[in-house]
């Protein structure tokens, strides 16, 4: 690879010892995959934040780089083990909650913006088309390439933390215009009328085409949110981080000639697979973080009622600060509904608490079942909010 001298001095250590092994990460990464160079990045958002994934090696290593290590550009944070101010509210033991407030002072420390979202879209990291960027946590990754038209790979904690410390990535994979183009027509013949349909949309061309890029044709309109379903299941029952849906997303892209039809009985049946038969003890919403115009649904729906179970809604902590002010926080939580900041199902501590989950996500059916070995069942917002007060 070939670095400019700043760049060379920051890999011989001139620039402190956090910098350093983070030039040695990235250049190790660039020669296995081919980069000829590194470029710089505009923001970064790092993953691996929860202790239930990191352990007490994770830590260590955070707290080590947090020594001498300064973020050269915007960096925000994917969600962590547990809500920072309401754990106790949300079943986490105090043990564990120690250990993820080291976790989350390592990163403060560097100068990162503890946002812990898995949507730092909607709280101020929204990168412009064409920008190189360094994000971990997959719905971003492909909410970012797909919907934004910014420029990154899927990267992990270490290799995005390293972009963060040092302001460049090497310059392979999506960040080149020729591994963006769609390798598969994908025509949709089907009514899509809310986010379980983009989900189930994700979940059908991953399981058709793996990791090949799709572009999309037959949906003439659609909303960021449906789009954020999409960006969420796509890559947890595929394999890609891009996709281009002809007329609505702001990536050019020329059309290939494999094709695939998906109909309405595909629809119907992707959802029927992502259905368990269980009784459901504990309803979901926010994965992704829900946005302002979830949480207004989500209010609406809950005004002069009461939930008779185990119910979360995962946002991050800016989003809901905003929702306060409009009255949707009050409404929900007078519910009996609670706010679950900072984190999400994916990544708390919860196997073993809760047997069956509905959720409006087809990544949180992917990941409840994988990871935490719950029963899973799709349904769409209002299907979950009367689901869970009925």
């Amino acid at each position: 690879m070939k670095l400019t001298q700043k760049e060379q001095e920051m890999f011989e250590g001139k620039h402190g010892i956090a910098t350093k092994k983070s030039m040695e990460i990235l250049v190790a990464l660039g020669e296995i995959f081919g980069a000829e160079r590194l470029v710089p990045v505009t923001s970064v958002q790092v993953s691996g934040v929860s202790y239930a994934n990191l352990g007490d090696a994770g830590l260590e290593y955070l707290e080590e780089m947090a020594k001498d290590g300064k973020v050269k550009v915007y960096t925000t944070l994917n969600p962590a083990g547990m809500d920072t101010e309401n754990w106790q509210a949300l079943g986490i033991s105090p043990e564990f909650a120690e250990k993820q407030k080291k976790v989350i002072e390592a990163f403060a420390k560097m100068g990162i913006h503890t946002t812990c979202t898995c949507t730092p879209y909607y709280i101020g990291n929204r990168p412009k088309k064409g920008e190189n960027i360094s994000w971990g946590e997959s719905s971003a990754v492909t909410f970012a390439n797909s919907v934004l038209g910014a420029k990154t790979n899927k990267e992990g904690g270490p290799s995005a933390l390293a972009a963060a410390l040092t302001g460049r990535t090497p310059e392979y994979g999506l960040h080149l215009d020729e591994n963006r183009q769609a390798q598969v027509l994908v025509e949709v013949n089907a009514e899509m009328k809310d986010e379980t349909d983009f989900g189930a949309l994700g979940y059908l061309i991953g399981k058709r085409i793996g990791n090949k890029i799709p572009l999309i044709i037959g949906i003439k309109e659609t909303t960021e949110d449906r789009l954020k379903a999409l960006s969420a299941s796509l890559p947890s029952w595929g394999g890609t981080a891009i996709f281009h849906i002809k007329g609505i997303t702001p990536n050019e892209t020329t059309e290939p000639s494999e094709r695939i039809e998906l109909k309405q009985e595909d629809f119907e049946k992707a959802k029927q697979e992502m259905n368990d038969e269980c009784e459901v003890d504990f309803v979901l919403l926010g994965c992704p973080h829900c946005s302002m115009d979830e949480l207004e649904r989500i209010s609406k729906l809950l005004k002069g009622k009461k939930v008779k179970k185990e119910f979360w809604v995962a946002v991050a902590r800016p989003v809901k600060k905003q929702a306060e002010k409009k009255g949707y926080v009050k409404t929900i939580e007078e519910a009996g509904a609670k706010f679950a900041c900072d984190t999400c199902h994916v990544v708390a501590p919860l196997k073993g608490r809760f047997n069956c989950v509905m959720t409006n996500s087809a990544k949180g059916v992917f990941y409840g079942r994988g990871k935490n070995n719950f029963k899973m069942q799709l349904n769409t917002l209002e299907g979950c909010v009367e689901e869970a007060t009925r």
